[in-house]
């Protein structure tokens, strides 16, 4: 069972976000990258198919001059071996399939895993455009999987707390919702292995573009209105400003 991995090198949450200097970008200055988080339960679910198998192999890609840290790291947590797309990932979901999709043009796979959606623009797009270009079938939001022979029998999470069973053909490609597994911890001993396996960049290009930014701000930030007085005048002033926004 050979699978590939999606997975970003992405900007931790809670790092302060600065509008970059064209007021077009992020501004990278303090922001702290590692492996996108839903991008680990899919290395994990990969790793785990295998071991149950017994054969094949791990693969993961990352895009990204920057992003060998976290292929590294997904070597070490059992991943065979990584490719490295050298190429700054833009906001633009289209440009970064149409990447990974001429990177892995020669490699044989059954599975394409990725993560849900990435931890920094939450687009989910990725995935499921990279599945369009390569025409294969996928499915998105995985809560659980189980390989059938030439077929994958995945259970998706839908809307309103539904769940919905789907039985894919073999190669196809599944995005993986968090908390479909327990993510290793990286041990020293993986740490070591992974110095000692193949990380090949390969170099691309994409021609294509569909997104162009023409101007990134911050959301206004709305203070709150402090109402003053006793609690019949708060209680009147309070029904008022609710009848003029049409609130009552």
């Amino acid at each position: 069972m050979n699978i590939i991995v999606l997975t970003k090198h992405a900007p931790d949450p809670e790092s302060e976000i600065r509008i970059g200097e064209d007021g077009k970008s992020v501004d990278q200055r303090g922001l702290v990258y590692d492996i996108n988080d839903w991008d680990r339960y899919a290395v994990e679910e990969a790793i785990q198919i295998k071991e149950r198998f017994g054969d094949g192999e791990v693969v993961v890609v990352g895009v990204g001059s920057a992003c060998e840290d976290t292929l590294r790291k997904c070597l070490a947590m059992g991943a065979d071996r990584a490719i490295k797309i050298p190429q700054d990932a833009t906001m633009d979901a289209f440009q970064t399939a149409d990447l990974i999709k001429n990177a892995i043009k020669d490699e044989k796979f059954d599975i394409i895993m990725a993560g849900y959606q990435s931890q920094d623009l939450n687009n989910a797009l990725v995935g499921t455009l990279l599945a369009g270009m390569l025409e294969i079938p996928f499915a998105t939001a995985v809560t659980a999987l189980e390989v059938e022979n030439s077929s994958v029998k995945v259970r998706r999470e839908l809307e309103g707390g539904y769940n919905e069973e789907v039985i894919l053909p073999t190669p196809c490609l599944v995005t993986i919702q968090s908390g479909i597994n327990e993510p290793r911890y990286v041990s020293i001993m993986g740490i070591k292995r992974a110095k000692t396996k193949e990380l090949k960049e390969v170099e691309v290009r994409s021609d294509v573009s569909t997104l162009e930014v023409e101007k990134m701000y911050f959301p206004p930030v709305k203070k709150a209105e402090m109402l003053e007085g006793s609690p019949e005048e708060v209680a009147k002033k309070l029904i008022e400003l609710l009848k003029d926004r049409g609130l009552i």
